[in-house]
């Protein structure tokens, strides 16, 4: 009998969410074709995939498909991209190279960099409350996760977590706001 294989799961996990997120896309050439150039340059421009792997493993471990969920686990990667996006910025981190290569907004400057996240964003959500999922998954458990993703994101969330990080820059934060 043969173990499981970390390394292994993460390549092929890798491989499978590389080869959805071609799919899920829009493509770079359909209009207007400026804001979908960047929002590709950005997702395709590599990554672990951890975050979507994880969408995956979670179904998985309670007898899911990793199909049914791809779109969860495709919009989970196009959030985390768009929080890279947004975090690049010069108002926030003003980072001009992420994952080596010039940022976004270096790219296609700071417009076209923001309506890229946004776009992602919004992307992400059509994907997670897409009706063909409707067949395969409950709307109750659809309309939940969606949810959780939002609250997640919103301002008790990641963009909270952000305005405390901008608060805070060279100032001491104590454990309890960390």
């Amino acid at each position: 009998m043969t173990g499981f294989v970390l390394a292994q799961y993460l390549s092929e996990g890798k491989k499978f969410i590389d080869d959805a997120l071609l799919d899920f896309l829009p493509k770079e050439n359909s209009y207007p074709e400026s804001i979908h150039a960047a929002m590709r340059y950005s997702v395709l421009a590599g990554g672990k995939r951890l975050r979507p792997i994880l969408v995956i493993a979670a179904a998985e471990a309670v007898g899911g498909d990793r199909r049914t969920v791809l779109p969860f686990a495709v919009a989970a990667e196009l959030i985390h991209t768009y929080t890279l996006i947004h975090d690049d910025l010069p108002a926030l981190d003003n980072d001009d190279f992420r994952r080596g290569k010039p940022t976004n907004h270096k790219v296609f400057g700071e417009a076209i960099a923001i309506l890229a996240g946004d776009a992602l964003l919004t992307q992400a959500f059509i994907l997670m409350t897409h009706a063909a999922l409707m067949d395969k998954i409950p709307g109750e458990d659809i309309l939940r996760a969606a949810n959780d993703m939002a609250e997640a994101l919103g301002s008790r969330g990641m963009i909270g977590g952000q305005v405390v990080d901008l608060e805070s820059e060279g100032k001491p934060v104590d454990a309890e706001e960390m």
